[in-house]
């Protein structure tokens, strides 16, 4: 059964440039998007800040109307069957946006089982449930303005359940959570679709949509770049070599040089604390790292690291290819 569906789905909003001279701008941030979701799947949505990937979630979780095309959920329009639709689903956006910081956590999920007129015997049973499956059952009785941004996040996860909803919308769930923290939480969300629950799965953490989905779509600028699954997109790179140069201080010149080389598929720059990670995907990566090294004269290197390729390095060469397009 189709949960989700959308063709050619736009969203556009205008805003206004300029101090002096004030002019309108359009802003595109749905560009005729098609998505077919089915009943059960854990299903990732990959994209940068700005790809339109909470623009898609709200819309598919009536919250935002689409500007044109078509989207359904259950069958039902977003706009013409709000009503019959937001009693089937959940939303959980993440950060700590929604909760109510001097209730406790379960006078919390309380009143959000009234707000959705779920009967008192139903939320009596229900509630315990949930606070033992996020493990808040210790803290229960506590105000959440003292727990963790962690806790806050497992109690949003048990928030969007109250009601017991077929399909849940996770929107970046686990950003800004320590390593320990976001990983109890993606064991949640594991065990929700383990559980029949079809998820809709946002992020911008690859490691995470390739440990937890079904099925991927890669996102950039209002638009599916690719869908498939996590190791069929991995094919994207299969033949490609990844050459890690951690060093200080690279100047934009030698980073053009580099993304210039015949064999060079592509180039990302990640930022660390005090030095930066040049990540090139090149075939036979291993054989060039000299000749890299070679554009990098002059940079103090602190490492050189050859690695296979990962989803996120096809993420990295989808969107890179897609940007050279505009």
């Amino acid at each position: 059964m189709t949960i989700i569906f959308t063709e050619n789905l736009r969203r556009t909003y205008q805003t206004i440039t300029g101090i002096i001279r004030r002019k309108k701008k359009e802003i595109v941030a749905l560009d005729g998007v098609d998505l077919s979701i089915q009943s059960g799947e854990l299903f990732g949505l990959l994209g940068p800040n700005g790809a339109g990937k909470t623009t898609i979630t709200r819309i598919l979780a009536t919250v935002l109307l689409p500007t044109s095309g078509t989207a359904q959920v259950f069958g039902l329009d977003i706009v013409k069957g709000v009503k019959q639709i937001r009693p089937r689903i959940g939303l959980v956006f993440g950060g700590e946006r929604g909760l109510y910081w001097r209730l406790s956590g379960r006078d919390n999920l309380q009143y959000f089982a009234d707000l959705y007129k779920v009967p008192p015997e139903v939320a009596k049973r229900r509630i315990p449930e949930l606070l033992e499956m996020v493990g808040l059952t210790d803290r229960a009785n506590e105000r959440i303005e003292g727990y963790s941004r962690g806790m806050k996040q497992r109690l949003h996860i048990a928030r969007g359940l109250i009601h017991d909803p077929e399909l849940l919308f996770l929107d970046e769930p686990t950003i800004g959570l320590d390593p320990l923290a976001a990983r109890d939480l993606r064991e949640v969300i594991r065990g929700l679709n383990q559980a029949g629950k079809t998820i809709f799965l946002t992020s911008h953490y690859m490691f995470e949509i390739d440990a937890l989905c079904n099925r991927v779509a890669i996102m950039n600028k209002g638009k599916i770049l690719v869908m498939d699954t996590p190791s069929a997109l991995k094919k994207v790179v299969a033949n490609l070599e990844v050459v890690e140069i951690e060093c200080f201080g690279i100047p934009e010149e030698l980073i053009l040089k580099l993304r210039a080389h015949p064999s060079v598929q592509a180039v990302n720059i990640e930022r660390l604390e005090h030095s930066q990670l040049v990540q090139i995907q090149a075939p036979a990566g291993a054989e060039l790292v000299k000749e890299f090294l070679g554009i990098l004269e002059g940079v103090q290197v602190r490492k050189v690291v050859t690695r296979q390729p990962t989803l996120e390095d096809a993420y990295v060469k989808l969107v890179g290819e897609e940007s050279k397009k505009v």
